[in-house]
């Protein structure tokens, strides 16, 4: 298992500077940079390559993070929405094994946050899961895991629990395509944390960290030790990504829905490194036994 942090910790806006990002994430401790997806598909060749070159030189890997906007839902009733859906993920695929991430995931079954304007969701299925299926063949040609993250009832109604997502790729039929489970969204819809771990078993190919309230690892009150057994129980070597939203205004706060500081007062860049270097070692302490 490799321990990774959201790109965006330090701030409250999506994009940052991935150079000096990614230098900092190292320097926590963290073996895995997590980046937007949309931030990606938007790199020219030369930033693709500095990426690349600076991760590689700091001994630091890299993850995709895919949130599609409703343009690119693969579940919408529109077809030509769900074509430009396919080939977007397909051209972020390849533009991923560029800079040299080898994990997507995300809610790219559909689109998100997710706004609930139609909803059929067992022709949303049929459609999505048709355009997983190309999805898949592009993950496969490239040596791409898409991670498909199961989200609460509040931000997406295609699958909200571990084994509606294992329902949904037994149907993909891909070995690329797996399951992402987040503990958020775990907490407020699993009957048990290390249950749906352990349901999953090896169709888990991501896993997103945090707080039932969104706060790092180690701020809250979920069952760490028992989700660490669960992890070894099914020998879980994939990543382990921090995902915490602490900050409250800027752009994510009103989307992620953060009305306070959650940052334990912390006012300044060093204060809130200090805080991931303290939930890295706690996760470390319950996960690895």
């Amino acid at each position: 298992m490799k321990y990774g942090m959201l790109n965006h910790f330090w701030g409250n806006v999506w994009k940052c500077d991935y150079i000096e990002t990614a230098k900092k994430i190292r320097n926590a401790g963290f073996d895995v940079m997590e980046i937007g997806a949309n931030h990606l598909y938007d790199m020219t060749d030369a930033e693709i390559n500095a990426l690349k070159d600076v991760s590689k030189g700091l001994g630091l890997e890299l993850s995709t993070n895919i949130g599609p906007s409703k343009d690119y839902d693969l579940a919408s009733p529109d077809a030509g929405v769900r074509a430009a859906g396919v080939a977007y993920i397909q051209r972020l695929i390849e533009k991923m094994s560029r800079v040299g991430s080898r994990a997507l995931g995300g809610a790219m079954y559909s689109y998100w946050p997710c706004s609930f304007d139609y909803i059929n969701k067992e022709q949303a299925w049929e459609d999505s899961i048709a355009g997983m299926k190309e999805v898949a063949k592009a993950a496969e040609e490239y040596d791409v895991v898409c991670s498909l993250e199961v989200l609460n009832r509040f931000e997406t109604y295609i699958m909200t629990d571990c084994k509606e997502g294992l329902e949904y790729l037994d149907r993909v039929g891909s070995d690329h395509i797996k399951l992402l489970l987040d503990t958020f969204h775990m907490n407020i819809e699993e009957d048990s944390l290390p249950g749906a771990i352990r349901l999953a078993g090896d169709k888990l190919g991501h896993l997103h960290l945090g707080e039932g309230n969104r706060k790092l690892p180690g701020l809250g009150s979920l069952p760490w030790m028992e989700i660490g057994q669960a992890l070894r129980d099914i020998n879980y070597q994939e990543y382990a990504v921090i995902e915490p939203f602490m900050r409250w205004g800027g752009e994510i706060g009103p989307v992620i829905h953060i009305w306070r500081d959650l940052s334990e007062g912390a006012t300044t860049e060093e204060e809130m490194t200090e805080q991931a270097k303290i939930s890295l070692a706690f996760l470390k302490k319950n996960f690895e036994g």
